[in-house]
């Protein structure tokens, strides 16, 4: 297996697969790389080279105690860009991830390091409910996320890809159990104590200078039915404050749409590379 170690001593794993123009992707809360299985394989196929990492505390890289926040986790993936010398590279975050790739490429996007950015399903502008963002979630919801995490956290990962995350609790809902085995397996893979600091980090971080300073061409991909990052508060509001951006909605489609519609993300996100 491949790794990268910070500064700090911190061990970031990655794969880095193919040849071609580097397509970078930044997986959601809990999870890792494995997210990106039906990305990863598309694009390869495609002649592109595919890299992906699990971010700190996730995944198969180091659990961390302290770090778990949006200036690190942007500071490790420039240390595995680095690590890799990649010029003229997409960066393509879901979730959680998207605001990883925000504030990435707002702070060390420059040099001709990164080409065009994409969010999907994506946590900026910002979640948390404020005075300055009265639509957003309640602080309670977040709350509730970090007691259950820490009552039970192999429930907790089981109740939340069997319900909300892939839509599986829709009336007309197709129930895949691999698909919900593989996001529990993904997250039971981290550390309980930097998944429950990211919970903060992915709620009340604010992205809104990040996405004004973004340069580039950036995708926002979002479906209209996502029940973790309603798209109201999230795509419609980040679209508004990029420099070079395109949006997308998807009607119907949930929060996982990169697992259970592949071929939709697929599709667009090579139409957007291309152009």
């Amino acid at each position: 297996m491949s790794f990268v170690k910070t500064k700090e001593g911190v061990e970031i794993f990655y794969k880095d697969w193919g040849s071609g123009q580097p397509l970078v992707f930044h997986h959601g809360w809990p999870l890792s790389s494995d997210d990106w299985d039906a990305q990863l394989m598309f694009f390869l196929a495609k002649g592109f080279r595919v890299i992906a990492h699990d971010r700190r505390g996730h995944g198969r890289s180091s659990q961390t105690f302290e770090g778990n926040e949006m200036d690190t986790y942007a500071a490790d993936v420039g240390a595995l860009t680095t690590h890799l010398k990649l010029k003229s590279a997409i960066h393509i975050g879901h979730s959680t991830g998207g605001g990883e790739v925000a504030r990435y490429v707002a702070q060390y996007g420059g040099d001709g390091r990164v080409a065009k950015a994409v969010l999907i399903g994506a946590v900026p502008p910002v979640m948390v409910k404020s005075e300055q963002n009265p639509a957003g979630l309640p602080i309670e919801v977040f709350d509730g996320f970090r007691a259950a995490l820490v009552a039970n956290r192999a429930q907790f990962y089981r109740d939340v890809p069997s319900g909300p995350f892939y839509g599986f609790n829709r009336p007309d809902a197709k129930v895949l159990p691999g698909v919900i085995d593989n996001w529990w397996r993904q997250g039971m893979m981290g550390g309980i104590k930097p998944h429950y600091d990211c919970i903060k980090a992915f709620s009340e971080t604010d992205f809104t200078e990040d996405l004004e300073k973004i340069e580039v061409p950036t995708l926002v991909m979002h479906g209209d039915d996502d029940q973790i990052v309603p798209f109201a508060d999230a795509a419609l509001l980040s679209i508004k404050l990029l420099k070079q951006g395109e949006l997308k909605i998807y009607n119907g489609l949930g929060h996982g749409l990169c697992t259970i519609n592949p071929d939709v993300v697929n599709a667009d996100l090579l139409e957007f590379i291309k152009a």
